[in-house]
């Protein structure tokens, strides 16, 4: 008998067009695997997010996930939670874990995301 995958939830950014991207991608990468994940759009959810302990604020600067335990990870965490439930991301999801690699993408990351929410104006 083939063990089950808990659900996790992913709160994701559904006014950025580059998100919702992503997330049609990992969906199909994913096939079924992506049936484990639930997708919360964070737009107007200011409250809810803080009643579940996460900073509005954060929620757009950086990936927030809700794992198996309840439990919220953040930024590359959340991004390695994800990929590793899937395949072909598992490989990425190892590199992106590297001590050595991870601090440049964390940075990478953050400009590029602040970048983004300044040209929308939500920064």
């Amino acid at each position: 008998m083939k063990k089950e995958k808990q659900k996790i939830t992913v709160y994701y950014d559904g006014a950025c067009p580059s998100c919702i991207k992503d997330r049609k991608n990992y969906e199909k990468l994913a096939g079924k695997n992506g049936e484990d994940v639930c997708w919360f759009d964070i737009s107007g959810q200011d409250a809810y997010l803080r009643d579940i302990g996460i900073d509005p604020h954060k929620a757009l600067s950086e990936l927030h996930v809700r794992d198996e335990r309840q439990q919220i990870v953040s930024e590359l965490d959340a991004y390695i939670l994800l990929m590793s439930r899937v395949y072909l991301l598992k490989p990425l999801a190892w590199l992106i874990g590297l001590p050595v690699i991870r601090p440049l993408l964390a940075s990478l990351y953050h400009r590029m995301v602040n970048r983004r929410l300044k040209r929308s104006g939500r920064l």
